[in-house]
């Protein structure tokens, strides 16, 4: 497995690199985030060894599992002397986030990707103020108006944008956007440009602060295709974890 990862990932970071070329851009541009969703703690404790700091879940209930196991398998590692100390993880939620579900999710994230409306920043916002803490997010947007999905629609992206970087306890860093699924590169192109403009509309009118930088658009079907439209951020599940033996929820949490 730990073999099969590490060809995979310098095959992703391959990828990235052509992509950047063909973009004329740096490598150091774009930020590779790994999805763990159906990945075991074996491949997580994996990617983590070979340095990987960030992680992205799609759902809210296994990023906190997930969370704490490697947390607690890190805390643990210290006793053994020839296992060097390292940091737990930053976590990213990429999925839906229900608005009653904030404050557990709080604990353990790092980085809100999916927000699509103003209650749920403002609920955001709240459990911050309670914490002492500012939240960075990506506000998700419905780029292909496609009814099955979430996010806030393209029209009214620019106002939402602005109402949101109102908040004190939120650090709106920028946008984030789902091409369709298919297999038509045209069709995921216009998509990524439409993004694109959007993104440099509200940079352009300053709309928003000077952290709205981030622009997180291709998964592993589309990725390369993100990158040449500016994307920040790459969100790879499958493409890293091809030819290994996933499992469809997270492992309990382990006792020391």
């Amino acid at each position: 497995m730990k073999r099969k990862l590490a060809e995979n990932f310098k095959r992703v970071e391959r990828r990235i690199a052509e992509a950047c070329e063909r973009a004329d851009r740096s490598r150091s541009s774009v930020t590779l985030l790994p999805v763990t969703k159906s990945a075991g703690l074996d491949v997580i404790r994996t990617l983590v060894d070979m340095g990987i700091t960030d992680f992205a879940e799609n759902r809210m209930q296994e990023l906190t599992k997930r969370a704490a196991i490697v947390g607690e398998w890190l805390g643990r590692r210290p006793r053994n002397a020839s296992a060097p100390t390292k940091e737990p993880p930053r976590w990213h939620m990429i999925g839906h986030l229900q608005r009653n579900k904030v404050r557990a999710l709080m604990p353990w994230i790092d980085m809100i990707h999916s927000v699509d409306s103003l209650r749920l920043a403002e609920d955001i916002d709240a459990e911050c103020a309670r914490l002492n803490r500012k939240m960075p997010i990506l506000l998700e947007v419905n780029a292909a108006d496609e009814p099955s999905k979430t996010g806030v629609v393209v029209a009214a992206t620019t106002h939402l944008a602005e109402q949101i970087s109102s908040l004190d306890n939120i650090d709106l860093r920028g946008l984030m956007a789902m091409a369709p699924l298919t297999d038509d590169q045209g069709v995921v192109r216009h998509c990524f440009q439409r993004m694109r403009e959007l993104f440099d509309e509200i940079v352009t009118d300053r709309l928003c602060g000077p952290a709205f930088k981030e622009l997180s658009l291709g998964m592993s079907n589309d990725f390369e295709l993100g990158i040449e439209a500016g994307s920040t951020c790459v969100r790879i599940g499958s493409a890293l974890f091809e030819g290994i033996e996933l499992v469809r929820a997270p492992e309990p949490v382990e006792q020391p």
